[in-house]
């Protein structure tokens, strides 16, 4: 199998979110990419875009690029044909890798909106950032790739905002001796979530259990659902009693936690996301990993705190 390690390079209106198009705010200007086989670099692809919508560059974006409006004008081709070749270069077997989660997102949304053939679904990628944040930086905070590159002494030879010159670099990341190995570290693409319950994602990885809900009108309908509200183990994925019920931590997340009899103490999370298709449906995405008593203990803790804000205001408003 193939690393795909993709950069693209994007621009967008410069006057405004008034003046954008409301299916394509972001128009991809560049394909860059690296092929990684046996943890070394065999092959690449580069593709410069004629833009259709937005032909003017941006002027935060201009001054990061090595390039201008005439080049793209001169030496791009449509985004149809360059992503097509692209896609044929990548081969049949192969995983998408990116240094952060937004470049999968901006083809598939420009390739939806020159009505290609989709990516296949669900898409599983790794987003190389996150997983250096997790496991490689002592600050475990997600960082720019020219701190990355820095930090593991890789040689920078190259300019960066080049999307060839970016896979490049993410490539000589993810196959540096300190990164770790992650052929379990992998993401879930969220540009397309399940619609029906047939093509909800469960899965066991990295240690954690991950579950991908289908639509539902709104948080109270998606909480009210069996498979969202239980909690399983990560390890075996029995279903365990709650010790600490679901409670909203955030305007967008619930915790809660539970013990299995065989593998100890768990936390859920559930990530409510809103759909693209209406201001109120969501879909969910529950993690459930290991935990101890001393995470378990500021949950409580958490917990008290909301209910104390809550009574609070209750009060004031007596």
């Amino acid at each position: 199998m193939d690393y795909i390690v993709l950069d693209l390079e994007w621009n967008q209106s410069c006057y405004g979110k008034q003046a954008e198009h409301p299916r394509l705010p972001f128009e991809i200007i560049e394909i860059g990419a690296v092929k990684v086989n046996k943890n070394k670099i065999v092959d690449e692809f580069k593709s410069l875009i004629r833009p259709k919508l937005y032909k003017k560059l941006h002027k935060q974006i201009k001054t990061m690029l090595n390039y201008d409006e005439t080049i793209l004008q001169n030496k791009g081709e449509p985004f149809a044909e360059a992503c097509a070749k692209f896609l044929e270069w990548c081969g049949d077997d192969f995983v998408f890798c990116t240094w952060g989660p937004s470049d999968l997102y901006y083809l598939q949304e420009n390739m939806d909106f020159y009505n290609m053939k989709k990516l296949e679904f669900p898409l599983k990628y790794y987003n190389i950032q996150q997983i250096y944040a997790d496991c490689v930086d002592k600050e475990n905070a997600i960082c720019r790739l020219e701190k990355a590159v820095e930090a593991l002494e890789i040689p920078e030879d190259e300019p960066y905002h080049s999307a060839v010159n970016d896979a490049r670099y993410t490539a000589r990341v993810m196959c540096h001796k300190k990164f770790p190995s992650f052929k379990e570290k992998y993401s879930i693409d969220l540009y397309r979530h399940p619609k029906k319950k047939e093509e909800e994602i469960s899965l066991f990885h990295d240690g954690y259990y991950e579950y991908i809900s289908s639509e539902f009108d709104d948080k109270q309908a998606a909480l009210a659902d069996k498979t969202v509200n239980s909690l399983i183990c990560c390890k075996c994925g029995r279903k365990i009693a709650k010790k600490i019920n679901w409670f909203q931590a955030t305007q967008s997340t619930s915790i809660a936690t539970g013990k299995c009899f065989y593998h100890g103490l768990m936390m859920g999370k559930l990530k409510f996301k809103d759909t693209k298709n209406s201001d109120d449906n969501v879909f969910v995405i529950k993690t459930v990993h290991k935990t101890d008593k001393k995470e378990i203990a500021s949950v409580r803790e958490r917990q008290e705190q909301i209910r104390e804000k809550r009574r609070e205001k209750r009060h004031e408003s007596h």
